[in-house]
């Protein structure tokens, strides 16, 4: 079975143990945009920016380094698997981070967080150009070009699994939590890769509810470089809220297409809202 299947089956049965628990559809926290750009954003990913970026890389390897084809295929699988970790994750760790400290960036960014609830349907959302640029993506052309092609159809399978579980508010960690035994465990899983718990802290709409971070907890596959890079906060707790504070409304359009529209005015901080005490 190909890689691109298994994904949207791990995809697809989330999604259905999100209804089943009345988790997906959010309509209390939903607009009607939501569902337009969710949707635009899965058919861009899956159809549009990764694979042409990915594609782009291996060619521009290919131009530069015509006689390099395979170059590297010799490699165990383990060695592929962590150059993979290096050169796709841990630089994807960093552009994210990057797009929550230049305004530039998280102009094309801001989609991914500008809801009001977590759930699957959010693993894919962000604006169409945020992955053109991204270069994990171009070195992940260039270690398929040097013949890491099996071993990436591995990882991307594990990357996907641990991204897609990692937004669902169906909560697979909250039981190791609860069952003492299995705590031990978790400390390590937790600290390894991202989880429910510490990427929901990353999505959290108040700082002052004592679990959101956001302006951390960035790990996609693994959580392990908010660890190395002192950038992790783990709770085992979930916000009360999710979304953005104090940051001026703008249109769908503009969140999606940035900076094609509303490159004039970008994200605006605005004042703080006094927050209710419940919040």
């Amino acid at each position: 079975m190909e890689s691109a299947a298994i994904i949207f089956i791990a995809w697809l049965i989330v999604v259905l143990l999100e209804i089943l628990a009345g988790r997906f559809l959010e309509k209390e926290n939903t607009k009607t945009r939501d569902v337009f750009i969710e949707l635009f954003s899965t058919v861009n990913v899956f159809f549009i920016s990764v694979p042409l970026v990915i594609l782009a890389g291996a060619s521009l390897a290919a131009y530069l380094f015509p006689a390099q084809a395979d170059a590297l295929a010799g490699l165990p699988f383990w060695a592929f698997w962590l150059l993979f970790m290096v050169g796709d994750d841990m630089m994807q760790y960093w552009w994210h981070r990057a797009s929550h400290s230049f305004p530039m960036l998280y102009n094309l960014h801001r989609v991914h967080h500008d809801a009001d609830y977590l759930n699957v349907r959010i693993t894919y959302r962000n604006g169409l150009f945020y992955y053109l640029p991204m270069p994990s993506l171009w070195i992940t052309g260039l270690l398929v070009y040097l013949g890491g092609g099996e071993v990436y159809a591995f990882y991307a399978v594990g990357k996907s699994i641990v991204i897609i579980g990692a937004h669902s508010s169906v909560h697979w960690d909250e039981p190791f939590y609860k069952i003492k035994w299995l705590s031990p465990l978790m400390w390590v899983i937790e600290r390894t890769i991202s989880t429910p718990a510490t990427h929901s802290a990353h999505h959290g709409r108040h700082k002052s509810d004592g679990v959101t971070n956001y302006k951390g907890n960035f790990g996609n596959f693994f959580f392990l470089w908010d660890v190395i890079f002192g950038t992790a906060k783990i709770t085992r707790r979930y916000p009360p809220e999710y979304g953005v504070e104090n940051i001026n409304e703008v249109s769908g359009t503009q969140l999606m297409l940035w900076p094609l529209v509303g490159a004039a005015t970008g994200t605006v901080e605005t004042k703080p809202t006094p927050l209710k005490p419940a919040e």
